[in-house]
């Protein structure tokens, strides 16, 4: 990940060197579906929402997706069929932790991406939909010629690997992260989207002792700078090594990078996620090692996948 934006896209990595500790947790009485009085959950969802007004860009869709959960059934059930129910008691606890800007994914325990769900929870990466820039750009680069082998480096919880399988049911990958905990959640990713005999995962620093040719070359590695502005749902709660990559966010690039020739096939490509400000810095390190560049935007119009070929 790179800047702090790519940390503060909405639905990533705990604390690195020079960032503050965790904020004592809120203390302060939570809103609604609280004692008093509204306990219908269009009344909860209300409350809710107006609580969480200064903890994340999406309170109502927050206070959804957390009675959804309490209640075991998807968002779309809960607004079209229970909206004059009783509020769950399981929901109070549940709005505590977010209120303490707790992920909605790890109090969920899932999130959405691309085609696919996954499971995530605290020490891995939370897969944001800035990274689906990187499977769009690979569908279109593979328009004619779908990949039979795919690489993800620095998979989290499998989240690129998993959504590209899922495009091309023919192809199989393999996904390497240096967390033992992420490829935990991967693996179990991979079974639940029964692509478990398609996915292979393995405990690694990026490509090093990795062999053979591979289509398709996927990373989002860490690109935040050690000294910058996070909030406070990052900073306190995602891991800081899946996010921070130096004083100047390309340390892991200068290691990735040397890395992708040898092990890309004839007509391959590597797609790379990068901050809105590193266009230039990772595009100078890839030409340098032979590729042509080619710029990807996400939907805000930000940088933020380049693709070398």
């Amino acid at each position: 990940m790179g800047e702090s934006e790519k940390a503060l896209s909405p639905p990533g990595r705990g604390l690195g060197e020079g960032q503050s500790q965790a904020t004592p947790p809120r203390t302060d009485p939570l809103p609604g579906p609280l004692p008093g009085g509204e306990r219908e959950i269009r009344a909860a969802l209300a409350a809710a929402a107006r609580g969480l007004a200064d903890v994340s860009p999406t309170p109502r869709l927050d206070a959804e997706l957390l009675i959804a959960h309490a209640l075991g059934i998807t968002r779309e059930a809960l607004l079209l069929n229970h909206l004059d129910d009783p509020a769950p008691d399981a929901f109070a606890p549940l709005l505590a932790r977010r209120l303490n800007h707790e992920p909605i994914a790890y109090i969920t325990g899932r999130r959405a991406f691309w085609t696919i769900e996954l499971a995530v929870g605290p020490g891995v990466l939370v897969p944001r939909a800035d990274s689906e820039t990187l499977i769009e750009a690979a569908i279109e680069h593979f328009d004619a010629r779908p990949p039979a082998r795919i690489l993800d480096l620095g998979t989290g919880p499998g989240t690129l690997l998993l959504a590209a399988l899922d495009h091309w049911p023919q192809a199989t990958g393999l996904g390497v992260d240096a967390s033992a905990q992420a490829l935990d959640y991967a693996r179990r990713n991979a079974r639940d989207l029964g692509m478990a005999t398609r996915a292979d995962f393995r405990l690694g620093d990026w490509a090093a002792g990795i062999e053979g040719a591979f289509d398709l070359i996927l990373a989002n590695p860490p690109y935040i700078g050690m000294h910058e502005t996070l909030p406070r749902e990052v900073r306190d709660h995602e891991p800081g090594a899946a996010l921070f990559a130096g004083e100047d966010g390309l340390a892991d690039y200068r290691a990735i990078v040397p890395q992708l020739a040898p092990l890309l096939a004839a007509g391959g490509a590597a797609i790379l996620e990068i901050g809105a400000t590193q266009a230039d810095a990772v595009s100078h390190l890839l030409v340098a090692a032979g590729f042509a560049v080619t710029v990807r935007r996400d939907l805000a119009g930000h940088a933020r996948a380049l693709i070398a070929a």
